[in-house]
């Protein structure tokens, strides 16, 4: 684990860059981490973003994107437009949550 540096934040990241501190997190740098990954919130990002958070509070895990779609009411398709060839794992990014089990 180290540390970086995201719209003025330290922050704890993994290899990978995804964050590793839940608290570390806000809408500030959600913003910066898209734009580092060329996507512009909207709404529907920010539910999905929301979705995510709140079951990740919950369960311990990050959701898989089928949860997502299930039971946050965001279909796969909608998903993969939203976030681009890989859903969970860029959701996951943006959301500040460890990469979602099975993502490779």
């Amino acid at each position: 684990m180290s540390l970086a540096t995201i719209a003025g934040h330290e922050v704890h990241v993994d290899e990978e860059g995804f964050l590793t501190e839940f608290d570390e997190w806000d809408e500030e740098l959600a913003r910066q981490l898209a734009a580092n990954i060329g996507i512009d919130l909207g709404d529907r990002h920010w539910d999905a973003i929301e979705f995510l958070r709140s079951d990740y509070a919950e369960q311990g895990e990050t959701a898989t994107l089928r949860r997502v779609a299930t039971l946050g009411g965001i279909p796969t398709k909608e998903l993969f437009q939203l976030f681009p060839k890989k859903p969970a794992k860029k959701a996951a990014y943006i959301a500040g949550l460890p990469k979602p089990v099975g993502c490779v």
